[in-house]
């Protein structure tokens, strides 16, 4: 079992950055394919980002694509978002999630992810 626990979300005004951690339990981060998504209000969730157990392969949604990016610390147990020239539209609560994944693997698909962190809120203001 992995547990996972997401911080620093917050309110950012338009053009703002935040970034987002996620921290996770046990002794075995490295053989997990790390995800990023969002779901904002009355949508479902949608991929943001993914990157490969050890960082080799990222991939984004076209809509972040060149704003965000991926990152992971395996010796930290932690996968970082970096989000920056945040729009009001990148409103939502977004969620990490793990998957246990052949090396280079970048799974995009939520149903692909075996554990899932409780989300973080991030509201841009126009």
């Amino acid at each position: 079992q992995v547990q996972l626990v997401e911080s620093g979300g917050g309110l950012v005004q338009a053009g703002g950055s935040l970034r987002l951690s996620c921290a996770t339990s046990g002794r075995t981060f490295s053989s997990y394919a790390m995800g990023w998504f969002r779901q904002a209000p009355g949508k479902e969730r949608e991929f943001v980002a993914a990157i490969s157990r050890r960082a080799g392969s990222t991939v984004y949604a076209d809509s972040v694509k060149g704003r965000f990016t991926i990152s992971r610390d395996n010796a930290k147990n932690t996968v970082y978002l970096q989000m920056n020239s945040l729009k009001p539209e990148d409103t939502a609560v977004y969620y990490c999630a793990a998957k246990s994944a052949t090396l280079n693997s970048v799974p995009t698909g939520p149903t692909e992810y075996d554990y899932w962190g409780q989300g973080t809120r991030v509201t841009v203001s126009s």
